[in-house]
């Protein structure tokens, strides 16, 4: 009368049971952690994107920041010149005036001086000759896996440029680009 009857059943699991169930929630947490790992490895692309395009945006601005003059601005007749015929030395061209850097003085003073932007001699990593450095010409260590480059197309005669900045880290690439019109040739800074 009281008691468990000999013919009913004991309930529960049995061990081939809880052997496959753990089978199975391993095989979905596998699953789910594969997944995970992957979202974390791709969550640092986003950073290295915006990284990159902030240092491309900078590098943009302070070249279009630059003077776009007929001569270069330290030319005697720079403030005066009504063309590239008016300068006192050779007119302002692309690439680099003799003498001036970005990294050191005499400084870049001239929208052209930045066409083929060359890295500081002698470059902070020698493996890495175009890693993006500060106007003083160190690397910055958080930023020296990026690479920096600067194209300079002429247009209009020359009184348009047209600025390509393109920085590169692993996969990820930036390009950037700017106008800059020579509307004030004689304004000097």
């Amino acid at each position: 009368m009281f008691g468990n009857p000999l013919g009913s059943r004991l309930r529960g699991f049995t061990l081939v049971e809880v052997l496959i169930f753990i089978v199975i929630v391993g095989i979905a947490m596998a699953g789910i952690l594969s997944i995970m790992n992957l979202t974390s490895v791709a969550s640092t692309d986003p950073m290295r994107d915006k990284q990159a395009l902030a240092i491309a945006e900078s590098l943009l601005e302070e070249i279009e920041s630059q003077a776009f003059t007929y001569c270069d601005p330290d030319d005697a007749n720079a403030s005066i010149a009504t063309s590239p015929a008016g300068c006192a030395g050779a007119a302002q061209g692309l690439g680099p005036t003799a003498g001036e850097t970005r990294y050191a003085e005499p400084r870049f003073d001239n929208v052209g001086d930045y066409h083929n932007m060359a890295p500081p001699v002698p470059a902070p990593i020698p493996t890495k000759p175009n890693a993006v450095a500060d106007v003083q010409g160190q690397v910055v260590n958080q930023l020296q896996d990026y690479v920096a480059e600067v194209k300079e197309t002429s247009g209009l005669g020359g009184d348009e440029i047209r600025i390509d900045v393109t920085v590169r880290s692993g996969e990820t690439v930036v390009t950037l680009t700017g106008y800059r019109y020579r509307y004030a040739p004689r304004t000097v800074p």
